[in-house]
């Protein structure tokens, strides 16, 4: 599955008081792994931008002046996203956005729901941690996601934030690596050998520290699963 984890930053809060986007950010998951192909873009959004805008992303409206308009950048940008699941946070706000820059540039753009399907990482957070702050800054301290390099609001950092977060609140759903390699890629087939076993293998057993970060594992993948997890349930009954 290509997931693609978005944030914006816009010149004010409401977009129907005619606030506009100034900067788009995307990374690309595939499998649930971080490609590195990322797109970024800053926006000039031919208005303003309001104080407190200003005070949360660090960015000037004189560093504007020479960024491109969204029509001039709508092709590629959908080009990125067309077909992937979107995580957000609090996806309301930004696909509210991006919608009325799409209604600005012309009504056969349609929305972006039309392309792509929308997850919302706010809504998730508040159906597992009911009555707890959910900001994106709660969900890293919470889940253990280093946030140390926030000074301030940004599309690409947040974006990537927001991709550690999405993997950390779903590592439940997470398919383990074996390390091995299918070759869909490359059209190889891969080929295991049977084993054949010399002399009996010395049998290594865990110690305490081993197993005590076992269980310190096993209690994480409890907590993200909002219950007893699949790997816990096994213990039990082995």
């Amino acid at each position: 599955m290509r997931q693609i984890v978005l944030d914006t930053e816009t010149t004010g809060l409401e977009v129907r008081q005619g606030h506009r986007l100034i900067e788009i950010a995307c990374v690309e998951l595939v499998e649930r792994r971080l490609t590195g192909r990322h797109y970024q873009t800053y926006l000039n959004p031919e208005r303003a931008i309001d104080e407190g805008a200003r005070e949360v992303t660090g960015i000037a409206d004189e560093f504007l002046f020479d960024k491109p308009r969204f029509p001039e950048i709508v092709d590629e940008f959908l080009a990125f996203v067309d077909g992937a699941e979107l995580i957000i946070h609090n996806a309301a706000f930004d696909v509210g956005f991006i919608d009325a820059e799409l209604a600005r540039v012309g009504a056969h753009y349609g929305c972006l729901r039309d392309r792509c399907n929308v997850l919302d990482t706010l809504a998730m957070a508040r159906e597992r941690y009911p009555g707890q702050r959910n900001s994106l800054d709660a969900l890293c301290k919470r889940l253990g996601v280093d946030n140390s390099a926030r000074d301030l609001h940004g599309g690409l950092i947040d974006a990537q934030l927001l991709a550690d977060v999405y993997l950390a609140m779903t590592s439940g759903q997470v398919v383990l690596d074996l390390g091995l390699d299918s070759g869909a890629e490359t059209g190889a087939r891969a080929v295991i050998a049977p084993v054949v076993l010399a002399r009996r293998p010395r049998v290594l057993r865990a110690d305490e520290a081993e197993i005590g970060a076992h269980l310190q594992r096993l209690d994480a993948l409890d907590k993200s699963a909002g219950g007893q997890s699949v790997w816990r349930k096994q213990e039990l009954e082995a």
